[in-house]
Parts: C-alpha cells; structure tokens; sequence
C-alpha cells in the first residue's frame, strides 16, 4: 500500500482543495499519514498569493527534498508540488525545483491525484526521470456535494467551498489569474453537503470563496438581459442558499465569509437578520477608504458607499460583529491617505480588523504602478495601525463584560463566540472541563485584548481563576 502525507499550506480554501485530494487518495485505497518521514509520497499544497506565502510553500519543498537524502527509504520518496504556487508558476518551478519535484499539479487535478501519483511510478520504471507538469490551461473545476472528502479540520466545524474563481478586477491581487473566473455551485448541491454536515455532528458551516456574495450571480451572464434580477425560484442568489441553509434542522451556525462589499444588497441583510443560523458576524474586505486609493486599487467602490454600507449592515442586523482587512502601502499612498484611514477605523469601531502591508506581486497591476512605497513606510503604517486598533479591540471586549454568549468550545479551556471565526479571530477561554465541540452559555468575566474570559452561568469566579491558571 502506497503511504502519502500532505502538507497544507495557506487560506482555508486551499485547505478543502487538501481535504478533496486525501479523499480520492482513500479511495483509491492509499493509506494517508501524517509523517512524512515515514511517506512514500510527500505532497506540498502551495499557496502563492504574496510573496511570504511563496517563501513559505518553497522552504517546505525544499525541506522534504533535503530529508529524501537522510535514509535510503526516503531516497525514493516521492515530491509533488500542487495549489496555487504550482498553478501560477509550473513552467518556472518545472525548471527550477527539475532535480526535487517529481510532478506538479494544479487545482484541477486535486481529484486525479491517485492516477498521477500511480503515473509517477510508471515513469520511474521506465526510466523516465524528468518531473512531470500535469497542468493543463486555466482552472475550471468546482467541487459537488459527492467529491470525496476528508476533513482535516476539528469533527465540529467545517469549510464549505460554494464557489470558486473570481471575476473582480482588483490590481493588487493575483487570485483570479491563479484560480480562474468565478464559478458557482447550485444551491441544492451546497444545501446537501451541508445537511450531511450537521448529520455528522458539524456545528458550525464557514461559507467560503473568493467572494461568496457573487454566489449565483456568474449565472446572470447568461441571461438575455443581465440587468434582470435572477428569479429566486431558480436558486442562484446568496440569498436562497442562507434561508435554505437555515431551515435544515439542527443546532448549528452558519458563518460568512470573504465578502465583497460590492454586491452587499438591503436583502443580504434583510436575510441574514431573519435567519437565526446565521452568525451575527461578517468579514467584508474593505481595503482602504480614501476614494483615491480604492480607484488605484480597481475596488468597484467608493469610500461614500463603504460607510453607507456599514451603516445599513449595522442598522439592519442588531449585534453584528464586523471583520474586516485594509492594505497599507499600496503605490502612490500618502500620509493623508493613511490619516483618512485611521479616522474611518476610529469611527467604524470594527469588532475584528487585519492589516496586511501591500506585496508587489509579480503579474498584477499593481506591480507595474509607479511610486512603489518602501518597505520601512509600509512596516511603520501598518503598526500605525494595528497599535490603533488594539485600543478599539479593547473597548469592544470591555463591552462584552457582564454580557452571556453562546460559545462553542475548540479544545479544552478554549471556545469561540459568534464574533470569532476560526483561526483568524480571538477566543474565549473557559474552564477546562465543558465538553469540546459542544455549544455552552458563558458568562463574560473579563478580558485580554482581543481575548475573553468567561463562566457557566452560576460558577463562581474563583473556580474560573483556578482553571485558567492549570492551562
């Protein structure tokens, strides 16, 4: 039997694309562990959406093509490169990594991977050493409720992938050149993955895509006129997946993310307010505020929109928490720009917010814009900023004291609440013994920065101080 581990790197969306790969190779009766010492085959999941990422997904390669060289056993061990870094660079890595890869393959051939994997071996008899690229042309592939699938993330919570690809324009982002132009699954399709889910015990369904409020809407450039609304009959609006998602019985959330503020509409929000499921937390990537640098960035918004917008989210949907992420450094940003930005941040009060500095990358637009911002103005803008939101994030955790949530718990002494998605966001640490991977009503006690600390109604304080200590 054929042993293989997988290392998976970057978003959660890569992560399904890993979880889609390990259940074709149990299909097709391969045994997957997770040492690669011990493999016959090592596959890298790359990620490649900045440079950090590159750097990330190359050391790991390079890393289990040196340890090939520590036994005899793993001398013929097997390296395939897959993911976006594979996708979006096969023809320079093929010559480049020629002497550590044995195949690279893209993001439509995570479900061949067993027969490219049996391939390898075939080559191999036949003296055939040369590394083997096996991508073919752009991405087209989409997952179905039936793709084998074995989820790698904790038995109570999982990703569902309902979209792929992107069709926005934005300059500094290379996305849609790697995965392809958006492509929807049917509401049906997603809604019967997601009952087996919460079958299986999921309480929590994280939506994602590259942008999940296009969901349906790639349909609508098929229509005689695309001005016209899509009939909700027919099942193409983000919409009519959360009220169906929502009816399936079950204790369960249902959270949004990776949202473009571009196709937020009143309905959204009408709907997500009358669907109790759904999370009271949306990530919305806004990028910056000046009209400016949104025009140069090709955001399809403007800075008067975005607060609009905000202002409607908040209105419409009591005790919304918002999650959002802005890019500092962009070309041709100035301090006025990062001063607009700083105030919109003191005004919006975001309940979660990131910064990334912005990265040149190679094949965007944005590379080729003059006045590039160096790196030191990049590194002290983007610690302007976070140094300003952890004062916000410790007003908003100060204003959950007192307060009871519904938490569900990660791992012992540690859960997340509505406004926590995971990994991403803050936690709530609990006492040790409630049951992990069941929801819980706490008390907040107190809080550390972006963190809380919480009770079971009716548990004293110093039980809690005594269980927070033994962690």
């Amino acid at each position: 039997m054929i042993k293989v581990s997988l290392i998976s790197l970057g978003c959660a969306k890569n992560l399904v694309d890993s979880e889609i790969m390990i259940g074709h190779l149990h299909q097709a009766g391969m045994a997957v562990i997770p040492d690669a010492a011990a493999a016959d085959v090592v596959i890298v999941n790359t990620c490649s959406f900045i440079d950090s990422s590159k750097e990330e997904s190359i050391g790991h390669i390079l890393e289990v093509h040196q340890g090939r060289g520590l036994t005899k056993r793993r001398k013929e061990q097997k390296l395939i490169v897959a993911g976006c870094m594979s996708q979006r660079f096969s023809k320079d890595l093929s010559s480049s990594l020629h002497n550590e890869v044995d195949a690279f393959i893209g993001l439509d051939q995570i479900t061949k991977v067993a027969p490219i994997i049996e391939a390898i071996y075939a080559r191999e008899r036949g003296k055939q050493d040369a590394p083997v690229n096996f991508i073919e042309g752009k991405s087209t592939y989409i997952p179905d409720y039936d793709t084998p699938r074995f989820r790698l993330t904790p038995g109570h919570f999982a990703y569902v992938k309902i979209a792929e690809g992107c069709n926005h324009p934005c300059t500094f982002c290379i996305i849609p050149q790697i995965r392809g132009r958006h492509r929807s699954r049917t509401v049906d399709s997603v809604v019967q993955e997601a009952r087996q889910l919460v079958k299986e015990g999921v309480k929590e369904l994280d939506l994602i895509s590259q942008d999940t409020t296009f969901f349906g809407m790639d349909t609508w450039e098929q229509r005689p006129n695309p001005r016209t609304p899509v009939d909700s009959s027919r099942g193409t609006a983000l919409t009519t997946l959360l009220r169906e998602l929502n009816a399936i019985e079950g204790d369960f959330w249902i959270r949004l993310l990776y949202t473009h503020p571009a196709h937020w509409s009143d309905e959204l929000i009408r709907t997500i307010a009358e669907c109790p499921k759904v999370a009271r937390y949306i990530d919305i990537p806004l990028q910056h505020i000046s009209d400016r640098m949104l025009g140069r960035m090709q955001r399809e918004t403007s800075g008067d929109y975005i607060r609009d917008l905000l202002k409607r989210i908040r209105a419409g949907i009591p005790g919304i928490a918002i999650r959002t992420t802005f890019i500092v450094g962009f070309p041709g940003e100035t301090e006025a720009d990062i001063a607009e930005l700083c105030e919109f941040i003191r005004e919006a009060k975001f309940e979660r917010l990131g910064v990334f500095r912005y990265s040149q990358e190679e094949g965007t637009r944005g590379a080729k814009l003059p006045d590039q911002i160096p790196a030191k103005v990049k590194e002290a803008r983007w610690h302007k900023l976070m140094a300003l939101q952890k004062e916000i994030a410790a007003e908003v955790s100060k204003s959950y004291v007192g307060k009871t949530l519904k938490v569900l718990v990660e791992e012992p002494g540690v859960a997340r609440a509505e406004a926590d998605a995971p990994d991403i966001d803050g936690r709530v640490y609990v006492p040790r013994e409630l049951p992990v991977g069941e929801f819980v009503h706490v008390a907040i006690t107190g809080y550390q920065d972006y963190d809380l600390l919480a009770l079971p109604r009716g548990q004293r304080p110093a039980e809690f101080k005594v269980a927070k200590q033994a962690q």
